[in-house]
This record gives structure tokens, sequence and C-alpha cells, in this order.
């Protein structure tokens, strides 16, 4: 809770117009917001935050470094920070959920909490891909993990499809053993001596002819 707290803006007093707010973001906001991925932080948060009657309107930028797993060799990677971002706030009793863009707040709360936005802003900035720079990975981590180019997935794939698991072959040899069966029947019921021959076929039996 304490840490949350360092990300508030003591907005009340605040007279109409533009106010400017910095932040510095460590590892103990992850830690609070749960996150196990990111062991460490440094970036500045800066907050150009416009005062109007009913709403305030808040510029974001943040800049710096997160440190997380490289998703080569496993080992600790920092990787770079930067987001940029507008958020409403609007002063209302009747609030409703916050959608990341537009967030609701009592007229009788006294500080604007941005933990959660400043946490989520950083998440959702990192890139897809979380990787050393190109030779700067952990050799001895690489060696351990047999990396499989495009080319070589591609053809595991259609060995896969051409040699079907044991549990694939086993489905298919029921199948087949099904059909077997009710071509036997089928050959039994058109003898001319055969009984069902003569009837006429019931809802059920099309059913199963189809």
């Amino acid at each position: 809770m304490e840490v949350t707290k360092r990300y508030e803006i003591p907005y009340k007093g605040l007279k109409n117009g533009l106010h400017r707010f910095d932040f510095e973001v460590d590892g103990t906001l992850f830690e609070a917001c749960g996150n196990t991925e990111i062991s460490r932080a440094a970036c500045r948060v800066h907050v150009d935050l416009e005062r109007a009657e009913r709403q305030l309107m808040l510029h974001t930028t943040i800049d710096g470094t997160v440190t997380v797993p490289c998703d080569r060799c496993l080992e600790d990677c920092d990787v770079p920070v930067h987001f940029e971002g507008d958020l409403l706030v609007r002063l209302s009793d009747e609030a409703e959920e916050y959608d990341g863009e537009v967030m609701w707040l009592s007229p009788s709360e006294t500080e604007l909490p941005l933990a959660q936005y400043i946490y989520e802003s950083i998440v959702l900035s990192l890139p897809y891909q979380r990787v050393h720079p190109d030779g700067e990975c952990n050799p001895e981590m690489l060696s351990r993990f047999r990396i499989v180019s495009d080319a070589e997935f591609a053809a595991l794939e259609a060995r896969a499809e051409e040699q079907p698991d044991e549990a694939q072959r086993e489905a298919q040899s029921a199948e087949w053993g099904k059909l077997a069966a009710l071509r036997e029947e089928l050959l039994r019921d058109a003898e001319p001596d055969h009984p069902a021959s003569a009837s006429t076929p019931s809802r059920s039996d099309c059913e199963t002819e189809k």
C-alpha cells in the first residue's frame, strides 16, 4: 500500500490550469502489483496535468529500462521503455469502470491514484520479443537450448502430419473397424433369404446409412 501512495497526486488543492509532476519508478512497484517477471526497473515518469472544473486531463511520458528474463538465454535482460499517452479523469459520484483511457474519481477523494495506470503503461509498452542485442546472450545458456529454425519447425510439423501419433493411429483403426462391421451387416441384409431385406427401413436405419 505504501508503495502505491508514492504515485498519487493531491489534486484537490490545485487551481485550474497546467501542473507538472515527476515520479521515479523502481522494482518495488511491480512487486506490489504482483508482477514476478520484472525484477528491476529505473523509469522516470513525467505528468502534465490540466485541471478543469469537472475533469483532469493528463499527458504522461515514461522513459527508462526494466529488467526481464531474456527470451533466448533466460538471463536478466535490460529492456528500454518508452510510453506516451493521455488519460482523462472525470470527477463524478456516478463512477464507471476504468478502461485504461478514462478514469472516474469521486469529488470527495483528495488524491488521484496513478500507480495502476503507470504500471499498466510500462507493461503494455514492452516489446513482444525481449532479448539481448546480438552477441550479448550467455553462450553457456544458449548451448543448453537447441534453437530450432523456422524451416526446421515447419519440417517437424509436416512429418507429424504424415506420421500420426499412436493415439491418432488407434482412433483411425477404430473407425475402420466400425466401417468394416457396418459393411458386413449391410451385406447380410441384402441376402434374398434375410428377413430384413423385405422390410422398409426405419428412421434410425436411414441415419445409420447416412
